[in-house]
């Protein structure tokens, strides 16, 4: 399993939400590349770097750090946040993203993401899948769309979707663990998914515990800037996962 950090950028800088609350903002560095250069000393090959700016602004905004970050690092970057138009995943994979997520997009405007996957391939999008009660949130978590988890995969595998960000709403920021029986249960229904888990992990056994359940990888951020999981702790743990 890939233990993949994230960085999660307003105004240039790393910061960290509660339940996807701006309201609810801490600053963690003012430098996402030094992060990101430290996720990789310790042997990180994955990162999940999400423009919370362009998020609210409907257009990427922080592609400057993405660049940067591409730049200084080798690291396979993920990137989200404002991904709503051509010239937007055009300028995410310029700036030397690896993959982008399909957030609220995917709901939104299933035919423009069908577009992407057929132009540049199913290796180079990300399903983002934000749950709350196996119900499909967008817009920051603050729309509820009514779908179900279940039926919004089955759709979208067809579509030729192979790998699936799930965030559980309810767990993320809170440091309480992660939604482990709700992984277990994609992964059963969906077992030729790459599935990444995100939100909640707390600790190195939060991590354990979805490793052993078979998944893609796991997505870790605020355990890590709160000191619940050390540099030395994910370089272990990414050793032997």
């Amino acid at each position: 399993m890939y233990i993949i950090p994230a960085i999660d950028i307003i105004d240039g800088k790393c910061v960290r939400l509660t339940q996807g609350d701006y309201s609810q903002m801490k600053v963690y560095n003012d430098d996402p590349v030094e992060v990101a250069i430290q996720f990789e000393g310790v042997g990180i090959k994955h990162l999940h770097l999400v423009d919370l700016d362009g998020a609210k602004a409907n257009h990427i905004v922080n592609y400057n750090v993405l660049e940067n970050i591409c730049a200084n690092t080798a690291l396979h970057i993920d990137f989200g946040g404002g991904i709503k138009s051509d010239e937007d995943i055009r300028l995410a994979f310029e700036c030397g993203a690896k993959q982008i997520t399909a957030g609220s997009i995917a709901v939104k405007s299933p035919e423009t993401v069908m577009r992407w996957l057929q132009k540049y391939g199913s290796e180079k999008i990300i399903l983002g899948a934000d749950v709350k009660d196996k119900i499909i949130a967008v817009n920051g978590w603050k729309e509820d769309t009514g779908i179900n988890l279940y039926e919004f995969l089955e759709d979208y595998t067809r579509k030729g979707i192979q790998y699936v960000i799930c965030t559980d709403i309810s767990k993320d920021g809170l440091l309480q663990g992660a939604a482990v029986s709700l992984y277990q249960e994609i992964s059963n229904r969906f077992p030729e998914l790459k599935l990444i888990a995100s939100g909640g992990v707390s600790d190195a056994d939060d991590l354990k515990q979805l490793s052993e359940i078979g998944l893609y990888g796991a997505i870790v951020g605020k355990a890590i800037y709160e000191g619940k999981i050390s540099l030395e702790q994910l370089a272990k743990l990414n050793a032997t996962l």
